[in-house]
């Protein structure tokens, strides 16, 4: 077994909750109540983009946590004993497409913060949403599958 501690558990989910809500809200803020392209954006734009950015900063501490013990040793443990690789084989793939996922959200968010030209940028916009929304609802699925198959046993 390789769970997580209860404290990154709920930092996790919590982080990735606020991640998510403050994106959807965004989006929900600019392109419903927002004004559009040819006014000036809706007085919550800003904050909600300080919130989406300080839960980023969050969410890269929580990917260094993971990355440092969880993502290795889950590796590791399924490598080394071949009952187990098959056993945990879904698990895994979940994992791998979160780690890729999360890869891609980061560099998207990043293009966007800092890169991205104007002709290009709806387009890494609404690729890093789906994307984002992909790896929340994502997550659950991983841990289920760890829940489900641990108790088991």
């Amino acid at each position: 077994m390789n769970p997580l501690k209860s404290w990154q558990y709920r930092a996790l989910y919590a982080i990735v909750g606020l991640l998510a809500a403050s994106g959807l809200l965004w989006l929900a803020v600019h392109y419903l109540w927002g004004a559009g392209a040819e006014q000036l954006p809706h007085p919550l734009e800003p904050w909600l983009m300080r919130l989406h950015g300080a839960a980023a900063f969050a969410g890269l501490f929580m990917a260094g946590v993971l990355a440092a013990a969880h993502v290795p040793q889950g590796w590791r443990m399924t490598t080394r004993n071949p009952r187990l690789r098959q056993h945990k084989a879904g698990q895994r793939r979940t994992g791998l497409a979160l780690c890729a996922l999360g890869v891609a959200v980061v560099f998207s968010g990043y293009l966007l913060f800092y890169f991205a030209p104007e002709d290009w940028r709806a387009a890494i916009g609404w690729s890093h949403a789906a994307l984002g929304l992909v790896l929340a609802a994502l997550l659950p699925l991983h841990g289920w599958r760890h829940g489900v198959r641990s108790r088991r046993r």
